[in-house]
């Protein structure tokens, strides 16, 4: 399938929404030398180091004028897509093991349904549901981040981007995804999973519902956020329906579905702690 571009060249769709920072390429880092070997992983430090120049620097200038930038790509990536939905998930999951082929699964029905499937894009259960996706003639999207001991994006995604600031790359999960799957993770993927909840507590976003994948995984959390944060009122009762917990990957396609596209998230609990 192929496009225009105001050129009036034909090229692939795929072509025009990969920009430059497919495979780590920026035309401010271009431009500015600022890019080294061995670098992946340093823009976010950089930025944020506390002991770091203090006063406005030509360094600070060139940095967000690279954060224009990939917000500004990313966004032109992905304005294309249908309905998608973001898929979350360990990298660690190992490929002959019963959560990736859930994951695998999973990406499949979503694809089915009509979803585009947006993952981090790396190994593991990202891969799973990209590669799922794929399989089924899904649209498969992975927006990776620059670290020092990633791989690259895996082979399963149509459309990568390569993003050097965690947060750009999370808002392009958000405004681009109409609810989230959260596969069996660490870390990251806590990270991932909490920053949704608090978005939909807030109302920040809505109609967006989160799914828990995994209550052998999940199920320890979803105890403790009930019997110490609701219990101690650190959240309200309600904030407990912002997600859902399953083992089953139609019921979590329908929830999806479900909540997408009927009434607007709970909204506002008790707000954050």
């Amino acid at each position: 399938m192929t496009t225009g571009n105001s050129e009036g060249t034909q090229v692939s769709v795929r072509e025009e929404r990969l920009g430059y920072l497919l495979h780590g390429l920026d035309p401010v880092g271009a431009v500015s030398g600022d890019r080294a070997p061995g670098s992946a992983g340093d823009s976010d430090r950089r930025l944020l180091d506390p002991d770091g120049a203090s006063g406005w620097t030509e360094r600070d200038a060139w940095q967000v004028a690279r954060i224009q930038a990939e917000f500004g790509e990313g966004f032109r990536a992905l304005s294309g897509l249908p309905h998608a939905v973001s898929v979350f998930g360990s990298a660690r999951t190992s490929p002959d093991s019963a959560e990736y082929e859930a994951g695998v699964r999973l990406g499949r029905a979503l694809a089915e349904a009509g979803w585009a499937v947006i993952t981090g894009g790396g190994p593991g259960a990202m891969e799973a549901a990209n590669k799922g996706a794929q399989e089924a003639g899904g649209v498969s999207v992975g927006l990776g981040i620059e670290l020092p001991f990633e791989t690259g994006l895996n082979p399963y995604c149509d459309i990568g981007l390569n993003f050097r600031y965690f947060f750009a790359r999370k808002t392009c999960f958000v405004k681009y995804s109409r609810g989230f799957v959260v596969l069996p993770g660490g870390m990251g993927t806590l990270d991932e999973l909490f920053e949704a909840l608090t978005l939909v507590q807030t109302g920040k976003v809505t109609r967006f519902p989160i799914v828990l994948f995994g209550t052998a995984h999940w199920g320890g959390l979803v105890d403790w956020i009930k019997s110490t944060l609701v219990a101690d009122g650190k959240c309200a009762e309600r904030d407990l329906e912002l997600f859902h917990l399953t083992d089953d990957v139609d019921e979590a396609v329908a929830l999806l579905s479900r909540g997408a596209s009927g009434h607007e998230a709970a909204g506002p609990g008790a707000g954050p702690a």
